[in-house]
């Protein structure tokens, strides 16, 4: 639970008053770093048409648009993982019903944090962010992190990725004609904050890098891994598979061939999108 109360913004309570009245099954879609909340649009659209009520809070301060984002990139700075997850547990608790949740990346790290505290109905974390006592570190996920990491002062602030940046560690499965639309299309600065927390989160106990895997409150949890990501490479979402095996709730893992770290917007996003309603419907109508 927050500390504190949560103040959101007057559009997201009016969508959650709307759900609400509506009565369906809400599903909530958590973003990561360097994207936006219109990264959901069209997995939005899906789970809208088979009755479901989808919400994209975003994070605290999310601009509007990507040309709004890069314009005004000094809006996520000094965002942390804690701060964030505050604010999704925010929008739970104000839902009538508990929600389905759904992550990519840090948003996938939250998801299972939202999940742990027992806040989700069923949870879809693709390919997440790792989590303390999550210990593999691949050559890859350094190297994508490395724009961030290598200098310590973006720990205080936003972090734009360039096309090569971008290319590496989003866009590396996909051809260089689609990989450019989606840098235009997605790609903003994002809080330096949560990839030191999540860097240094093994070596600290209080670290907010930290899941309660072991919650029976926790609700089922599907971890889903694009084949060829760099960012967050297969050793790292089977490692926090693994971890939240512990659960006594149902804990399943699908590995998505050919896919990268952009398999939530690039040509296949469908197929990640349809295992996730499949794996939802199974547990939530």
């Amino acid at each position: 639970m927050p500390d504190q109360p949560v103040a959101l913004p007057a559009a997201l309570e009016a969508d959650i008053e709307r759900i609400n009245a509506g009565g369906r099954q809400p599903v909530v879609f958590i973003h990561g770093l360097w994207l936006l909340p219109s990264s959901w649009d069209r997995w939005a659209e899906v789970f809208e048409a088979e009755g479901y009520a989808p919400i994209l809070p975003g994070w605290p301060d999310d601009p509007a648009t990507v040309t709004e984002a890069n314009a005004h990139p000094e809006v996520f700075a000094g965002k942390s993982i804690g701060q964030v997850a505050d604010h999704f547990v925010a929008v739970i608790d104000k839902l009538a019903l508990r929600p389905a949740v759904i992550g990519h990346s840090f948003g996938g790290l939250l998801t299972q944090i939202v999940a742990g505290r027992g806040r989700s109905a069923a949870s879809v974390a693709i390919d997440p962010a790792p989590f303390r006592g999550v210990l593999p570190l691949p050559i890859s996920a350094l190297r994508s992190a490395k724009p961030v990491l290598g200098n310590p002062a973006n720990r205080h602030r936003a972090v734009p990725l360039t096309y090569e940046q971008f290319r590496y560690a989003f866009t590396n499965a996909v051809p260089e004609d689609e990989a450019k639309q989606l840098y235009e299309e997605f790609a903003v600065p994002a809080s330096g904050e949560p990839l030191f927390q999540a860097a240094a989160a093994n070596l600290n106990p209080w670290s907010e890098a930290k899941v309660d895997t072991t919650n029976p409150a926790r609700g089922p949890l599907l971890i889903i891994s694009g084949e060829k990501d760099h960012t967050v490479p297969r050793a790292i979402a089977e490692a926090s598979f693994k971890k939240q095996q512990h659960n006594s709730d149902v804990t399943e893992f699908v590995e998505i061939p050919d896919r990268g770290h952009s398999l939530t917007i690039d040509h296949g996003w469908r197929k990640v999108a349809d295992t996730a309603l499949d794996f939802v419907r199974r547990f939530v109508k």
